[in-house]
This record gives C-alpha cells, sequence and structure tokens, in this order.
C-alpha cells in the first residue's frame, strides 16, 4: 500500500512538473507576443470609431495582416480589464508598436491630435471659414450663429469680433467646433484680463473692451513687433487730443464685403460706425483678433510726440512717424515716390 501511494505521489508530481513547464511556457511565448511589433513597414493612422470594441478592432487589423493572433491579444485584454476601457479617437501605429502597446494607446486615449491655427489680424468671419473648412472637427453650426454663439460662451449680444486669441489649438478627431471656440474665448479673456490689470496710469481708455478694439487697431495696422507699442502711442495721443484716429484697417472693416481691395478717397468718406475718417474716438467693435503683443501695446503704448505715421514702402513693413501734418504729408510723398520707383 505505502509502495502504490508513493508511486501515486511520483506521477502526481510529475504531472505539476509538466503543468508548471507548460504554464511557463505558454507565459513565455504570451509575453513575447505581447512584446513583439505589429507587422508594419511604414507608421499608418488607426481610426477608432466610438462604440468600437477590441475584438472587432484586433479582427481588422489581422485582416490586413497587422496583427497576429488577434483572439489571443482579445483575451488577455479581457483577462486584465482593458478590453472595456478602450477609447475612440485615431491613433498612430508606428513600426515599433507592439500588441501590448496597441492595448496601452487604446486604453491611455493617445490620440492623434489635429491643429488649427487661429492667425493674428484674422477676422471673425477668416475664423469662421478656417473651423468649416477643418476635416477633423465636428461642425455644429453655432460658429455661424454669432448671437447664438455669444449667449453661449455667457456674453449675450456682444458682437464675436475679436474675444478670440490667435492661436494653435490641438485637438483629437471629432472634437466640436464650440470647443475650440470656448478654448479661444476663455484663452482671450485671460489675456486681456492680464494686460488691462498691468495698463499704464491716465489711459485714454475706460474699460478692457476698448483695450481689446485698440489693439484690434494696432494689429492690423502693423506687423511688426517694434512697432505696435509706438502705433499704440499715436492712437493714445490722438485719442488725448479729440483727433479723430484716421486708421484706414477701420473704413476697410466697415466696408466689409463692399471693400474691392483698393481703398479710394470716397471709401474714406463713405461713413460707417467704424470709419474713423468720419467719425471720433473708437469704433463700437474690434476689428479683428489681436495677439498678446498687440495687447500689450494698446495698454502699455510708447511714450513720444507723434501723431502720424505711414509706411515707408521698403517692402518690410515699416512706418515712417512724424510730429507734424507738415512732415506726415512729406512722408507720403516719399512713400508714393518710393512707389513709383518700385520700392527702391
Amino acid at each position: 500500500m505505502a509502495r502504490m501511494m508513493r508511486r501515486i505521489l511520483i506521477v502526481l508530481v510529475s504531472l505539476g512538473i509538466v503543468a508548471a513547464a507548460v504554464a511557463f511556457g505558454a507565459r513565455s511565448w504570451l509575453d513575447s507576443y505581447l512584446d513583439t511589433p505589429l507587422v508594419l513597414e511604414e507608421s499608418r493612422i488607426l481610426d477608432v470609431p466610438a462604440g468600437s470594441s477590441l475584438k472587432g478592432i484586433a479582427r481588422d487589423l489581422a485582416g490586413e495582416g497587422v496583427l497576429k493572433h488577434p483572439a489571443v491579444l482579445t483575451a488577455w485584454a479581457r483577462h486584465t480589464g482593458d478590453a472595456a476601457k478602450i477609447r475612440a479617437g485615431e491613433y498612430e501605429l508606428t513600426t515599433d508598436t507592439t500588441a501590448q502597446g496597441l492595448i496601452d494607446l487604446l486604453v491611455r486615449g493617445q490620440a492623434v491630435l489635429h491643429s488649427l491655427t487661429f492667425v493674428e489680424g484674422w477676422t471673425f468671419t477668416q475664423m469662421q471659414a478656417a473651423l468649416d473648412a477643418h476635416p477633423a472637427l465636428e461642425r455644429t453650426g453655432i460658429g455661424s450663429d454669432a448671437e447664438r454663439l455669444m449667449t453661449e460662451l455667457g456674453m449675450p449680444a456682444m458682437a464675436p469680433e475679436g474675444w478670440f486669441l490667435p492661436e494653435t489649438y490641438r485637438f483629437s478627431r471629432g472634437t466640436r467646433d464650440l470647443v475650440i471656440l470656448r478654448q479661444a474665448f476663455e484663452a482671450m479673456q485671460e489675456a486681456l484680463e492680464q494686460t488691462w490689470n498691468n495698463r499704464d496710469d491716465d489711459l485714454p481708455l475706460e474699460s478692457p473692451y476698448e483695450a481689446l478694439i485698440l489693439a484690434s487697431i494696432v494689429e492690423r495696422e502693423t506687423g511688426l513687433d517694434a512697432e505696435r507699442a509706438k502705433v499704440a502711442g499715436v492712437f493714445v495721443r490722438r485719442l488725448r487730443k479729440g483727433m479723430r484716429l484716421q486708421t484706414d484697417p477701420t473704413v476697410i472693416y466697415g466696408l466689409g464685403e463692399d471693400f474691392d481691395g483698393d481703398l479710394k478717397r470716397a471709401d474714406l468718406r463713405r461713413d460707417t460706425p467704424w470709419n474713423t475718417y468720419t467719425r471720433a474716438g473708437l469704433p463700437p467693435t474690434p476689428i479683428a483678433m489681436p495677439g498678446l503683443a498687440s495687447l500689450e501695446a494698446a495698454v502699455k503704448p510708447a511714450e513720444g510726440t507723434a501723431l502720424y505715421f505711414v509706411a515707408t514702402g521698403k517692402g518690410d513693413g515699416s512706418h515712417q512717424f512724424s510730429d507734424t501734418l507738415e512732415e506726415h504729408n512729406r512722408a507720403v510723398a516719399a512713400y508714393l515716390r518710393r512707389l513709383r520707383q518700385g520700392g527702391r
């Protein structure tokens, strides 16, 4: 009896060793499988729509020859609980992405990010067009309904022009356009608050909104960082003296679709709420999206005595600043001569 028990014990131990060896081998194979890169010759984008299952994704990748043993991957992810955690989005698979790396990507939601840049000096109409044209954004139509948009953003009855900070915004495919608009709106509010709190004393501006309006004019008048504060200084001194701003970009904005690209003397006499030749003070709204540099220039204008400026015509975007109308007229004449001479 004792001899039989020993034999049985030896058999059981042997079976246990075999089972352990099989389990060890299986786990070693699984670890090797999970650490093996997918079959890719170059990087590619994997689109995972909402509601997708890991089983379906693995099956599709296996059908394309990218993933081996899809059932193993699915079973492993179910065992770890990751199969129920995958997120929709676009994911970049590289030649180094392993089977486990694929699961990690889908679970962490490390989706490919798209970008959209709102350019300094753009109008709200140009911003709308950029939103509508971006293929990765979900369009809600709110961007084309200014009243509805501003109500949604908590500023009903406020014109949308100028209220969005020109920056590059990043997002995953399927993001709603309102999300980007809200980010840009909140970024501008924060930037405007900061610059207004750091403004110079005795500015002829009564509110942050007036600073935003002035900044938009500075933005449209010059693209040179070195000139922004000087341009703002001219406008601030004109406001203090009660002089009209007489800035062409406001006239062009007021003309809207009637502007044909050639600003004429008749246009300067055509009265609109934004015509700073026919009306005193600031226009009723911004005329574009100002960047941070223009916001800072509007509230910290350069000191000086210049009341006029005109383009130099050198092709570098620079301007000639003048203290008197006589000096300004000479600068204008020099500008016209340079234009006739081809910028020399």
